[in-house]
């Protein structure tokens, strides 16, 4: 099977948004176009589309006399971010829980066995987060709400960076989602939706105020 077509515009996207969550383009570095666009062998024009979509994502914005620049981690962001996917996240799973078949279970229990090996093989904190999507996106699939699924994919597009951040950061953090994932997934099994929703909304407030406790210490990138 051939991998999908990229345009230049998503391939530099995509290059320059992996770049900036590992922190290679850390919080206020310019993006010079010109210094990119040679860079990636392209024209200065998917270069600049490339860092529109990414202004729209929340990591980059335009400044005056500086051009595009890394913006920088907000705590009043992930205020709103992470309240907004609690509500709409746990909202989906108390739906979903009821619609969800054995084989959401095995595909939920193998990307947490995928998550067990990326840990104990010191995979880089970008494969965690990329698991740790996608748990809750199977989880959430079986309530058939289309809707509500693009807004929380795009909500987690601007959380994604702190998401990476807290389990790059937090003591505990990568352990924590861990055990979380493996008891909301338990209690998923068991149709428990009401527990279900509580450790949800719990796990995705948590990881919230673990970010903010993180970048009061100091931490910014």
């Amino acid at each position: 099977m051939n991998p999908p077509y990229k345009t230049r515009t998503q391939m530099v996207m995509e290059n320059l948004r992996g770049r900036i969550l590992r922190g290679e383009f850390p919080a206020g570095a310019p993006l010079r176009q010109d210094a990119i666009a040679k860079a990636l062998a392209v024209s200065r024009i998917p270069v600049r589309e490339a860092l529109m979509q990414l202004e729209a994502q929340g990591l980059v914005k335009f400044e005056a006399h500086r051009g595009a620049v890394v913006t920088m981690l907000d705590a009043s962001a992930i205020e709103e971010l992470f309240y907004l996917r609690a509500l709409l996240e746990a909202d989906t799973l108390f739906h979903a829980v009821d619609l969800m078949t054995e084989e959401t279970f095995a595909k939920a229990q193998a990307i947490l066995t995928q998550f067990d090996q990326a840990l104990e093989s010191g995979t880089q904190v970008e494969h965690w987060a990329e698991l740790n999507h996608s748990f809750h996106a199977t989880l959430y699939q079986a309530a058939n709400r289309p809707q509500a699924l693009e807004l929380i994919a795009q909500i987690n597009q601007s959380c994604d960076r702190y998401v990476r951040f807290e389990l790059l950061f937090a003591q505990d953090g990568v352990d924590k989602a861990e055990r979380d994932h493996a008891q909301l997934l338990e209690l998923c099994r068991a149709r428990r939706k009401h527990e279900a929703v509580v450790l949800l909304k719990q796990h995705i407030e948590a990881a919230g105020q673990s970010v903010k406790q993180i970048l009061a210490c100091g931490h910014t990138q």
